[in-house]
């Protein structure tokens, strides 16, 4: 029994495991939507920056205490309580989500459009971000080849670097502000839904659904560092992500009130990644866009190491006739050629996705954390998640680009979507969630109460 007990991790240790799960979740859409966020929210900034912690920093941080209260190794165990075969399409469909079909592409894109492409000639752009995206990919490969050196890799080299750059950018901004943030003009959609709308620029962080995807790297770690026992590494888990997202929250703030400063002496831009640009820009020039590619190209490559490595862990252990390094290889490539149809293209066609998945994931990371009082029962779970996934489905479909939401199919998914409540903040799953959660609660004690031997019976 020896082997199975666990050391206990001194306060430095924690520090490493909390650098790593937040150099894993902190990737360039963690830079740029808090920005834009800021601009859009202008003197309102508080109220929407409150709805954006709730899905970014709230959710996450949910998301590894869920992992780690049902000790759980990854999505699939999320998921498992409906069955083997829901956990396995929920586990392909978060992972090609926030892996080769948007995620991992986009953290090759959103470093290369904002901090490399405006020192590449306009006609050289798509060769440019041909040759990149290959380096990029190539990289992350060589940093998660190891499973074991994940942590080293991203806890100890990228990631305090990558701080330590951010660091500098706002002892600048703050220093010298462009604006007054309380006096900032606040655009239409947040005059009156400040905080509904920064609920929902949450969702483009994926770090939910990434929460739940890196809980197997994140355990792998933890374990290299001599945590045997199941309670020990949720121990670790759940100590070292309040440390994390603790950190991500200050920054998140830092960078919306950023944004609403910024406001002063530019436009709201077209996307955070431009404003970024101007501001760092406006202080530094040259210089400045330099310090900025580096920053996102290191805090892109953190990212996209956790992201395709979950994906090589999970689809290994799930169909262990393909080698972890051959998904890992698959992951890279398949990333690499998405990452060439451009950002735009990303951005557009992985918000329809982000609008299904993400009740789905809040529902089943509020359930995990929460099945002790109910023994995870899979009833609880089933009412909840038929109630939720048909209006996650219409939230989808008007979502999409208009070739499918303005569809005679869209249209009427639109029509019938709108008589349900709160559907036009993009939240009609909500009240049907609660319906199914109270229906499942419901049943689950019931059962109970009739499995229950009465005194009389236990007498005889």
């Amino acid at each position: 029994m020896k082997d199975q007990k666990s050391r206990k991790l001194s306060w430095k240790e924690y520090l490493v495991v909390a650098s790593l799960l937040f150099g894993l979740f902190f990737g360039a859409g963690n830079l740029i939507f808090p920005l834009h966020l800021g601009q859009l929210a202008g003197s309102n900034w508080e109220i929407a920056a409150v709805g954006f912690l709730i899905t970014g920093v709230l959710l996450p941080l949910l998301s590894v205490l869920a992992v780690a209260i049902t000790r759980a190794n990854g999505v699939y165990d999320i998921g498992k309580p409906l069955g083997a075969t829901f956990a396995v399409v929920f586990m392909v469909l978060i992972h090609a989500t926030i892996g080769p079909l948007f995620g991992t592409p986009r953290t090759a894109t959103v470093s290369f459009t904002v901090g490399v492409a405006p020192f590449v000639p306009k006609n050289m752009q798509t060769i440019a971000l041909l040759v990149f995206s290959a380096l990029f990919f190539l990289a992350a490969f060589a940093f998660s080849y190891h499973e074991n050196d994940i942590l080293s890799n991203v806890g100890k080299v990228l990631n305090p670097l990558f701080l330590t750059l951010l660091f500098l950018v706002f002892v600048v901004a703050f220093a010298n502000p462009l604006g007054n943030p309380q006096t900032a003009p606040i655009t239409a959609a947040y005059k009156h839904s400040a905080l509904v709308n920064g609920f929902l620029e949450g969702y483009n962080t994926m770090d939910a659904l990434a929460g739940l995807a890196f809980g197997v790297t994140v355990v792998t770690a933890v374990r290299s560092m001599g945590q045997k026992r199941a309670k020990s590494v949720s121990k670790v888990v759940a100590k070292s992500g309040v440390l994390a997202v603790s950190a991500i929250g200050l920054i998140y703030l830092l960078l919306i009130l950023m944004g609403a400063m910024s406001l002063g002496h530019f436009k709201v831009s077209d996307n955070g990644g431009v404003a970024f640009s101007q501001i760092v820009n406006q202080y530094a020039g040259v210089f400045g866009q330099a310090l900025l590619a580096v920053l996102l190209t290191i805090t892109c490559l953190t990212t996209a190491v956790g992201l395709v490595a979950a994906f090589a862990q999970d689809f290994h252990k799930h169909f262990p006739k393909i080698s972890y390094h051959a998904w890992l290889a698959l992951s890279c490539g398949a990333s690499f050629l998405t990452a060439n149809f451009g950002l735009d293209q990303i951005i557009a066609w992985s918000t329809p996705m982000l609008m299904f998945l993400y009740p789905l994931s809040m529902v089943l990371i509020l359930l995990s954390v929460f099945s002790p009082l109910f023994n995870k029962d899979g009833v609880v779970y089933f009412f909840v998640i038929l109630f939720t996934v048909v209006p996650a489905l219409g939230d989808m479909v008007v979502a999409f680009p208009s070739v499918v939401s303005q569809s005679a199919f869209g249209l009427t998914v639109a029509h019938l979507r709108s008589s349900l409540p709160l559907a036009s903040m993009g939240l009609s799953w909500l009240v049907p969630a609660l319906v199914g959660a109270v229906i499942g609660l419901v049943v689950h004690y019931m059962r109970n109460k009739k499995s229950t031997p009465t005194f009389e019976e236990v007498e005889e």
